[in-house]
């Protein structure tokens, strides 16, 4: 199997599609707002040692093991011992279930992209959000059937399916070389039009302007943390899938920094642009600018809606631009998470790419389906919020665990350094072994006390988003708990008999 295993053409596409899977919605509308909320440019501090110390040392984890394994991420974790198969896929079914749900904002974003010529929003853009748009409903009411939101997952399954059913070199390669290049001018027009606004400078100073104060607060370094691990598509697998289709002398090192520098550019420059524009909309509207700043799916569906109404000229311009760079950073996401639980099918049953992208993307499609009706918005919160504090930080901490204390780390730190120009050193292994470890392990029992709290004293009001306790506990901790059920029982279906699980180390290794 390994020799039939499809490679990158060309170093630029690998690292194209790397950065592509790194940044999604989250780089525009969750770091800035992130940023702002703590400390402002103090923020950065935090940010980039968690960069430093955990992010990009994960990041050559995941591709120095992808690479040395040839394989998925639960192949790739059988190779090392049979039991931690599970581990895999664990990142990989968590991967499907949040592309299921993704799909359904970026289905969003592509009925925005056209509302955005004439302003179809109209004024009260929240209650066209949620009314005349989504049509929510109250939690456990589906109402019926978004006919808008559902053209638009058809299409976003329908361009995954057809850039993935063409394979790693024409297709993923190829998408990424225009989305990326056309992603970033897109991102450099809505700066320079977001900076040069009436009252700009009032939003990039609370972006930027420091408030040291914060770093005494923990609360600011586990957020920092966060940002990291779940910006840089860490856990999903994903990043252990892309590495194994790279050639065999390639260089890990070098491409994780890129990866994790490029990503972080494309969140700062995003930044710049959203509050340039919010600082213009606060003095449009004579209100102080804590009243127009939002993060999330407010911000991109409430907020800049009511920004773009404001604008004094170019209004449709500038809605095209900015709901073309979501569409385009959400397809760039989802083709990779699509890929990485793809890729996990083709190496357990030595499956065909396109029998295996027509399976996942037909059963994707009809999962997502749920998020077209009036209770869509409502799952979607509470499924991510979970999935998302306790699937990928739990992934990404026992992940460090197996291979920096339960396998040989020096391994993986052997494999990179016999492929890439820049060595890591024993300041790599204690980054795995330790500081990743507490980081990561520190904030999910801090999380999972504030959390789990409410559910054990009884004071439900307090629970996740005001939700009841029937979707908390089935749709919160149920999905995240049965991701891991489902994982274990994938590790003890047989893999094919065609299927090599053992590894060739480098000549060298």
């Amino acid at each position: 199997m390994e020799e039939k295993r499809s490679q990158w053409g060309t170093r630029v596409g690998f690292v194209l599609a790397a950065i592509g899977s790194a940044i999604g919605l989250g780089n525009i509308w969750r770091f800035p707002y992130m940023a702002y909320d703590n400390g402002g440019g103090a923020f950065l501090i935090p940010y980039f040692f968690a960069l430093l110390t955990a992010g990009i040392p994960l990041l050559i984890l995941e591709m120095g093991l992808g690479h040395k394994m040839r394989g998925s991420a639960p192949l790739s974790f059988r190779k090392i011992k049979e039991k931690y198969e599970t581990v895999g896929w664990w990142a990989v079914i968590i991967t499907f279930i949040v592309t299921v749900y993704y799909s359904v904002i970026i289905s969003w974003a592509i009925n925005y992209l056209f509302y955005a010529f004439n302003q179809s929003w109209g004024t009260e853009t929240g209650a066209f959000f949620m009314g005349d748009f989504l049509k929510a409903t109250g939690f456990w009411d589906f109402g019926g059937f978004e006919f808008n939101v559902l053209l638009g997952l058809i299409a976003v399954w329908g361009l995954n399916y057809f850039i993935l059913y063409k394979g790693i070199k024409k297709g993923i390669e190829k998408a990424s070389k225009v989305f990326m290049p056309i992603l970033a001018l897109l991102l450099v027009l809505i700066t320079l039009r977001g900076i040069t606004l009436p009252g700009s400078i009032q939003g990039l100073n609370h972006f930027l302007q420091p408030d040291f104060s914060v770093l005494l607060n923990p609360d600011v370094w586990i957020d920092a943390y966060g940002q990291v691990f779940f910006t840089l598509s860490l856990g999903f697998g994903i990043m252990i899938a892309y590495a194994s289709y790279l050639p065999k002398k390639s260089d890990v090192v070098n491409n994780a920094f890129m990866t994790a520098f490029a990503n972080s550019g494309f969140s700062f420059l995003a930044g710049l642009g959203v509050f340039g524009v919010l600082g213009y909309m606060a003095q449009a509207q004579g209100v102080p600018f804590e009243e127009v700043v939002s993060g999330g799916i407010g911000l991109a569906f409430v907020a800049f809606p009511k920004a773009i109404n404001l604008l004094p000229a170019f209004k449709g311009i500038f809605g095209v631009l900015f709901f073309l760079s979501l569409v385009i950073s959400g397809l760039s996401s989802t083709m990779s998470l699509i890929e990485s639980f793809s890729s996990s099918i083709m190496d357990k049953f030595a499956m065909g790419r396109k029998k295996a992208i027509t399976l996942v993307c037909s059963v994707g499609f009809l999962g997502s389906l749920i998020f077209a009706t009036g209770l869509g918005i409502g799952i979607l919160d509470v499924i991510d919020h979970f999935v998302m504090a306790y699937g990928l930080a739990v992934v990404g901490f026992v992940e460090c665990i197996v291979i920096g204390h339960l396998w040989n780390i020096n391994r993986i730190k052997n494999h990179v350094n016999l492929v890439s120009d820049f060595k890591v050193g024993n300041w790599w292994n204690f980054a795995i072994k330790y500081v990743t470890v507490l980081g990561l392990g520190y904030m999910l029992v801090y999380k999972l006390i504030r959390e789990a709290g409410p559910l054990v004293t009884g004071n439900f009001d307090k629970l996740y988003g005001g939700y009841p306790v029937s979707a908390i506990v089935s749709l919160g901790w149920g999905v995240a708990l049965g991701i891991i059920a489902v994982a274990y029982m994938m590790r003890h279906v047989n893999w094919n008999q065609n299927v090599n699980l053992s590894h060739q180390p480098l000549e060298e290794e």
